[in-house]
């Protein structure tokens, strides 16, 4: 009787944990690299190309990513798929792997080997990836958003927009006491009210004090995108030009910059830089899309 109880708990288990996992269908879009680390250069042999055009043919909304992402996706990173193509190492085989990690590095999708025995590097190489792509036959990808994803989405919309709310208030402030003498007369006078009306808006919007005088003071930096790559992710520009490797830590949202006295860390939903090469300490804001 004991052996059935503890086979059933097993059987339990893993029924909780699949149907806990996510699944492909919970991803709007797959960003495909412009170059895969077994490769020399960009787009070499058209192979990113060539993965591109694969998703779209199986229904997926794939991007490149170089190109301008759609604002859903600026918005919530999470929404997307990132792609990485492996290659296995074989005697007179050329083996590829198709791969689908989600924003927390998770692989949510792994397709069967595709090989071939082609010697022409070009040609193995799209032989053996359209192989891969078998597996996609079967998937019948249709996305469907999850509760959750639309709720952090609702989310960052109505805190981007009462952050955008925030800065016209304090620009209508900023100008009407810089182009009207009589209110800048008054001002004096109503500053306790005004410093009052700014904070009852700081309140609304719960933004921290920090965050706001960031808002005020720091523009924003060009944005750097996060490319998974083995132990962490490389951050490119819109060049694409590769600025800096993070490095993974144990501790969520924090990672160490490789070759610099540097970590890169997520606070209050921002993230930042800081630097200490034992004489001079800084912190910088980034803009990061994961």
């Amino acid at each position: 009787m004991t052996t059935k109880y503890i086979f059933a708990l097993i059987v339990l288990c893993f029924v909780s944990s699949t149907f806990s996992q996510t699944t492909i269908n919970d991803y709007k879009y797959v960003i495909v690299p412009n170059r895969f680390n077994f490769l020399k250069s960009i787009d070499q042999y058209q192979l990113n190309s060539l993965t591109k055009f694969l998703f779209n043919k199986y229904g997926f909304t794939s991007i490149m990513d170089n190109e301008v992402f759609p604002k859903d996706l600026v918005d919530n990173g999470c929404l997307a798929l990132r792609t990485d193509v492996e290659n296995l190492k074989g005697f007179f085989i050329t083996k590829l792997v198709v791969v689908l990690r989600n924003c927390k590095n998770e692989i949510v999708f792994s397709s069967e080997v595709g090989e071939t025995r082609e010697k022409d590097f070009k040609k193995a190489y799209h032989l053996a990836l359209r192989d891969a792509f078998k597996s996609f036959e079967t998937v019948n990808y249709s996305y469907k958003p999850t509760e959750k994803a639309l709720t952090e989405n609702r989310t960052k919309t109505e805190t981007n927009q009462e952050i955008e709310n925030l800065k016209e208030e304090i620009k209508s402030l900023k100008d009407q006491e810089s182009s009207n003498v009589k209110v800048a007369a008054k001002a004096e006078e109503k500053n306790v009210e005004i410093l009052d009306e700014v904070e009852e808006i700081k309140a609304i919007v719960e933004v921290d004090k920090a965050v706001v005088t960031e808002v005020k003071t720091v523009k924003t930096s060009n944005v750097l995108y996060a490319q998974v790559i083995e132990n962490g992710f490389q951050l490119v520009d819109s060049t694409p030009k590769v600025v800096m490797i993070l490095l993974t830590t144990p501790k969520q949202d924090t990672f160490i910059v490789k070759d610099k006295d540097a970590i890169v860390y997520k606070e209050d939903g921002f993230w930042y830089i800081s630097q200490n090469d034992g004489k001079n300490y800084s912190t910088k804001l980034l803009n990061i899309k994961f």
